[in-house]
């Protein structure tokens, strides 16, 4: 799949292309219906499909330094729009000139002469433009102006409740990543570069893989029941702490999965981990010999949830 850059001319190649128009981050069951819709109307007009997100959020941009929130990496994003059969990923570069971007300039300049969609499909509620001005009835009424089709998908609920971002985000927060998963149609998965550490659980039997969290959200500190993918394709189950690491000293937040049944060499290469289940909150402990017990047990209940 071709990752294109909004700084950089679209090729003349992908000119006239539908293109799937959105933040998501993610790639939950809404965003998945937005793409799907723009991946059949550009087959049945035998057109390509481009599907576009933005890097950085805008709430990265305008609310710099809040508490980290993304759900996926734009690697990820990619594997996943090439997976659902798109064409191309374009990546809209989001700085203080696209946010002064008038919403009648983003359609004529952005999406017209510098894209050249031929249609574009965003999910209700988005919204573009300066101050947010651009909303789907403006995309709309300024792209037939000038020939653009536009398409909106409703909302896709489950369980009755309208699936989002936010309650993903929220499901995380609360410890729950099997409804997160529901909502994602696949593990909540942090991708990292494994890092050295200070080796402490190699000597009490328990080796991790140290990853920093980077610029993903936080889900509920505690000990998760996860797979591993290694770079060599492999996928193994363990068991992994998240959080600050209460009973060493300093503190260090990290996401540490132990692997079961695995020895190897993983420094500076980069894993995904995916949540499978939520075991128990992160805690002190009063001794080492009574942290290395729980640490057994949370690998017996590991075990059990991923039936290894």
């Amino acid at each position: 799949m071709i990752r294109l850059d909004s700084r950089l001319p679209v090729p003349q190649s992908l000119r006239g292309a539908i293109v799937a128009l959105g933040n998501f981050d993610g790639f939950h069951l809404g965003h998945q219906a937005v793409v799907g819709e723009a991946l059949r109307w550009a087959r049945a007009e035998g057109r390509l499909a481009i599907v576009a997100t933005f890097s950085p959020h805008p709430v990265e941009f305008f609310a710099a330094g809040s508490p980290p929130f993304r759900l996926s990496t734009l690697d990820q994003r990619q594997e996943w729009f090439a997976a659902a059969g798109a064409d191309a990923m374009l990546v809209f570069h989001f700085d203080a000139a696209m946010a002064a971007t008038s919403a009648q300039d983003w359609v004529h300049e952005v999406l017209g002469r510098q894209i050249g969609a031929a249609g574009v499909v965003t999910g209700e509620d988005f919204t573009f433009g300066k101050a947010r001005q651009g909303t789907v009835d403006v995309l709309a009424t300024l792209g037939a102006d000038m020939g653009m089709a536009a398409r909106t998908v409703g909302p896709v609920t489950q369980a009755g409740e309208i699936v989002s971002s936010s309650r993903v985000r929220a499901s995380l927060r609360a410890g729950d990543p099997i409804t997160a998963a529901r909502l994602l149609t696949r593990p909540f998965t942090i991708r990292a570069t494994v890092q050295h550490g200070d080796k402490l659980g190699r000597t009490i039997g328990f080796p991790t893989a140290n990853l920093a969290l980077g610029d993903y959200l936080r889900p509920a500190y505690g000990i998760y029941a996860v797979t591993g993918r290694l770079p060599d394709g492999r996928t193994v189950a363990g068991a992994a702490n998240l959080g600050i690491r209460p009973h060493f000293d300093p503190p260090k937040e990290l996401l540490e999965p132990h692997f079961f049944d695995f020895s190897g060499d993983l420094y500076g290469q980069d894993i995904d981990i995916a949540f499978h289940a939520f075991l128990r909150g992160e805690a002190k402990f009063e001794s080492m010999d009574a942290l290395v017990a729980q640490i057994g047990r949370d690998c017996d209940a590991a075990r059990r949830v991923l039936a290894v």
